[in-house]
């Protein structure tokens, strides 16, 4: 019998299913989405307490595919970059970012990018293809297993099961593609990071650049993530020259969606906001952005911007950058500023690119 299903991406009640029509019992099915998801199993055959018939039925009706880590960039600060070849040889970026107290993940949603934002290198590798819930979900498991040991001393102050010590807590969808555009494979992704792996959906992200009725969709949902839009303009003008897709979705119809998600979820929605030298950093657009995000349960998060070879913009200087944080604090707007990491190796905000050559330090797999 051919391969038909793909078990990674299956969530506990689906394997429970698949275990039960090949004749084994429901605690069968548990045990393969703990090998899958909490040992982060890359073969049928290492899963040593399933009987081997079963496996042998399994990998007669299903696969198992992970991805292939081609290439690892680590920078100074931990950031690690990598690069992985899916099943059918495409290729995507994920990040790894540990801090001192939580660990984060990049992931990317599609092979490419279809949002053809001008100033995102993602956005010249063109749209190929969405990725599947299981790929998503691959992105967290592959990665995780670079994480470093726990010292010694942390580990006594901090008693940790041996086998999950090692552990993602915040997933942000922000690498490669518009989640979006891919929503049903992304919530399939959120929930198994949160049922199966153990990920609360309060740590998990979701950034795109507005597609208005799949904002709408979320937040008909009622779920608990926190939604990240990419504005980097005040106006439609300028919006459709930076990304061309949000010509689709004005400004006013985005910006209403936004105050719905916010007032039915009760999540603070963040703006992100990418300066550009000379294009969307004058105090009069601070001030307009303000007017039209005034009243909302959100933050903006600044982000200047990260150098992308072949890229003509430029980051504003810091005294530009100071001036628009406190235009907007003026109006009563709550502003971050991005926390920069990894742009020595190419894996900071918009240099996401499919094979991207990195200076820093590089493992070869």
């Amino acid at each position: 019998m051919p391969n038909t299903k793909h078990v990674l991406g299956l969530a506990t009640s689906e394997l429970v299913t698949l275990c039960e029509e090949l004749g084994y019992p429901a605690y069968r099915g548990k045990q393969l989405a703990n090998w899958l998801y909490r040992k982060g199993a890359r073969e049928i055959d290492s899963m040593s307490n399933l009987p081997r018939d079963l496996r042998e039925k399994l990998k007669g009706v299903a696969a198992l595919t992970r991805s292939r880590v081609l290439r690892e960039s680590r920078s100074e600060d931990g950031t690690t970059k990598f690069l992985l070849e899916l099943a059918d040889g495409e290729t995507i970026e994920s990040v790894l970012l540990p801090y001192g107290d939580r660990v984060s993940v990049c992931v990317s949603t599609q092979v490419g990018c279809p949002a053809g934002c001008v100033f995102c290198a993602t956005a010249e590798c063109g749209f190929v293809r969405n990725l599947t819930a299981g790929e998503i979900v691959d992105q967290v498991l592959t990665l995780r297993q670079s994480i470093p040991e726990p010292e010694e001393k942390n580990a006594k102050q901090e008693p940790q099961d041996p086998k999950t010590h090692k552990r993602v807590t915040h997933v942000v969808f922000m690498g490669m593609g518009e989640p979006l555009l891919n929503l049903q494979n992304v919530l399939k992704a959120v929930r198994i990071l949160n049922e199966e792996v153990g990920i609360s959906m309060r740590r998990m992200t979701i950034s795109t650049v507005g597609i208005t009725p799949a904002i709408r969709k979320l937040a008909e949902l009622d779920l608990q993530l926190t939604l990240a839009i990419s504005l980097h303009a005040p106006d439609d003008n300028l919006r459709r020259k930076l990304i061309p897709l949000s010509s689709k979705y004005p400004l006013e119809g985005l910006i209403a969606a936004c105050r719905d998600y916010a007032n039915r979820t009760k999540r603070r929605i963040t703006f992100e906001y990418l300066l550009l030298a000379g294009v969307n950093d004058s105090p009069a657009q601070a001030a307009t952005l303000a007017r039209l995000i005034k009243g909302m349960l959100c933050h903006v998060n600044l982000i200047p911007y990260n150098r992308v070879i072949g890229k003509s913009f430029s980051r504003p200087s810091d005294f530009t950058i100071r001036e628009f944080r406190s235009t907007l604090e003026r109006f009563g707007i709550e502003v971050t500023q991005r926390l920069e990491r990894g742009h020595a190796i190419s894996a900071a905000c918009g240099q996401l690119k499919r094979g991207t050559p990195a200076s820093g330090t590089i493992d070869e797999n």
